[in-house]
């Protein structure tokens, strides 16, 4: 096998998938290969541990020793992509292993033991500085195929849990359940609660379907029990095939021209053309910056028209993680993207209420999430109190990265309570 066929098995053992994609590659450089008769023992009671076992071909028996007693001897068989010596609590086997028929194992030796303990889910090491958006994106691995997230207190909050939010972070658990070497290329959500910003959020992964070039997930994000948002994602690995791109991306100033958020910010609550009122009231609103830097293409003369155009990256350097990225503009698509079907209906005096009811995305071509993308929206319809949304993003370069749609419940405001409650 060479490397890249290694690295795509490993990227296949449920143990290892919540990995970061560096850590299954230099598992895949470092592991040895052995091979056993039937009849040869594997492992003995009693032996020390000398690594992580994983088959890799054939099947073998695991089996207490014979003076264990017969209630609690838990023999059962182990097949390909199954593992032992990994999680033990002392340094010596507690069972006997045989092969019962011609064996192969991949083993990783001991003194490469902290490669399967990475200090999160997108990175092996520890960093000096750490994107927010990739702490936001990280998940807490429960158990296979089951991960904890949270609502960061440094991240800008809503009135519940964003939408974007639980698009990136469930899109990283559907991630952290496939081999490192398919990448997801549709993802379709639906939003079912609003989701309560104070308690965790667990994501469960359901293994729709494996094959050689495709994946499939289902993820249901709960909280107290409720299943309040669900997302089914696609994955494909890399292949070679047609290419033609008819999308043009639109001629609007390089971002290095446009003012950021903050700059916009400060630039109002100096301008004397403004009233003093509106400065003195904008600057004591508490403003959190958000992790992703916007620079808007045009000025608020445009904001009534359907449409909208703004250069986005993520705030600080991201790891190397094709995966994270991916995840990280999921995130950040949600950002003003249903707002653009109101832009329309804005008036002085009206306050209106968006919530999104369905996202979908399609990836075209590897993008980096830490630097400049064009994000194109457009809505061609609302009606029935729904605005319609399409959305493109491009590169420096204009190549077509992702296409977008999203339908989202658009109303005027009511009047609310005093004691609000979340939806839960």
């Amino acid at each position: 096998m060479d490397r890249e066929e290694v690295t795509e098995f490993l990227g296949q053992v449920p143990l290892l998938q919540c990995l970061p994609g560096s850590s299954i590659r230099r598992i895949a450089e470092a592991v040895e290969i052995r091979n056993y008769e039937p009849g040869d023992y594997v492992a003995r009671d009693g032996e020390p541990v000398d690594g992580l076992y994983i088959i890799l071909d054939g099947q073998a028996e695991v089996s207490a020793p014979a003076n264990a007693e017969e209630a609690n001897r838990p023999d059962y068989v182990l097949n390909k992509y199954d593992y032992f010596g990994y999680g033990t609590n002392s340094s010596v086997h507690q069972v006997n292993v045989v092969a019962l028929s011609k064996l192969t194992c991949f083993i990783l030796p001991n003194q490469h033991g902290h490669l399967l303990q990475p200090k999160t889910i997108w990175n092996a090491e520890e960093t000096p500085e750490h994107s927010l958006l990739e702490q936001i994106l990280h998940l807490e691995p429960l158990e296979v195929d089951i991960f904890r997230g949270f609502t960061l207190p440094e991240a800008p909050t809503f009135r519940q849990v964003f939408g974007g939010q639980f698009i990136g972070q469930a899109l990283a658990a559907a991630s952290k359940t496939v081999d490192c070497l398919k990448m997801v290329h549709s993802l379709h959500a639906i939003f079912l609660v609003a989701g309560d910003n104070n308690i965790p959020i667990i994501y469960q992964v359901h293994r729709a379907r494996d094959g050689s070039s495709f994946a499939t997930r289902k993820v249901e994000a709960k909280q107290k029990g409720l299943v309040v948002f669900t997302l089914i994602a696609s994955f494909q690995k890399e292949e070679v095939g047609f290419e033609h791109q008819a999308a043009i991306m639109p001629d609007v100033p390089p971002p290095e021209q446009l003012l950021n958020l903050e700059e916009i910010r400060e630039r109002r609550l100096t301008d004397p053309r403004f009233p003093s009122q509106y400065r003195n009231l904008a600057a004591k609103k508490k403003f959190t910056p958000w992790p992703i830097e916007m620079r808007f293409c045009e000025d608020s003369a445009s904001q009534h028209k359907p449409s909208l155009n703004y250069w986005f990256r993520a705030r600080g350097k991201l790891s190397d993680d094709q995966a994270l990225h991916r995840c990280v503009v999921a995130y950040a698509s949600d950002l003003l993207y249903s707002g653009v079907s109101l832009n329309p209906h804005r008036e002085k005096g009206l306050k209106t209420y968006s919530l999104s009811l369905d996202h979908s995305i399609w990836f075209h071509k590897p993008v980096k999430a830490d630097e400049w993308l064009l994000y194109v929206i457009e809505s061609p319809s609302a009606h029935g109190g729904r605005g319609f949304v399409t959305g493109r993003m491009f590169n420096r370069q204009g190549e077509l990265i992702m296409s977008l749609t999203q339908e989202a419940l658009i109303r005027k405001e009511k009047p609310r309570g005093r004691n609000l409650r979340p939806k839960l």
